[in-house]
Formats: C-alpha cells, sequence, structure tokens
C-alpha cells in the first residue's frame, strides 16, 4: 500500500518562501510521476507541478519561475521549493503519485497560507 504524508506548510508573507516535502512510504518506481496539486477555498483542485522519470517537470503558468519540483528517488521524497510566495498561492497543497500500473494517491494535504 502507497502512503503519502506531506509536510513543510505554513503561514508565511508575500515574497517570502516554503519547501513542501512528500514522503511516500511503499513502492515508488522512478517511472512513477509524482505531483503537487492545491485546491483554494471555492475553487477546483489544479496541478501546480509535476515531475516524472528522467526529472522531466511541468508547472502551471501561474508559478513558473517561482516554483520549483524535484525529488530524491532514494529517499522516496518530492519537494517543491515555492520562492516569490503571493496571497493567491494560498491553498491547501495535495502531493499525489501517479504509478505507471494506473495507480492515483494523495496526501492529506499541508495548508500554504500567504499573508500581504
Amino acid at each position: 500500500q502507497v502512503q503519502l504524508v506531506e509536510s513543510g506548510g505554513g503561514l508565511v508573507q508575500a515574497g517570502g518562501s516554503l519547501r513542501l516535502s512528500c514522503v511516500v512510504s511503499g513502492i515508488l518506481l522512478r517511472s512513477d510521476v509524482m505531483g503537487w496539486y492545491r485546491q483554494a477555498p471555492g475553487k477546483q483542485r489544479e496541478l501546480v507541478a509535476a515531475i516524472a522519470s528522467g526529472s522531466i517537470t511541468n508547472y502551471a503558468d501561474s508559478v513558473k519561475g517561482r516554483f520549483t519540483i524535484s525529488r530524491d528517488n532514494a529517499k522516496n521524497t518530492a519537494y517543491l521549493q515555492m520562492n516569490s510566495l503571493k496571497p493567491e498561492d494560498t491553498a491547501v497543497y495535495y502531493c499525489n503519485v501517479a504509478r505507471t500500473n494506473g495507480g492515483i494517491y494523495w496526501g492529506q494535504g499541508t495548508q500554504v497560507t500567504v499573508s500581504s
């Protein structure tokens, strides 16, 4: 069974930085895609960033140049470095794993609040 645990959320002023971590328990293959999503109140969950094997990355336009996704396969961990945070980045951030066998897994979420 795959379980995901996020950490690193919190309250930060606009312009500040946070680093989210997602530790995956269970088998994680290099070919599995890891991603970060977020959901703000009253809005749909949206993709923030994803990273596939070979360090291929994809970012939402709203975070390009400010956020960086990375992964450490030896530690079964994904990271999201968030710089130059804006109030509109406020949301619950969820870690996601999309397995090559079709399985989809989610973490419990971590709150990120950016004050103006």
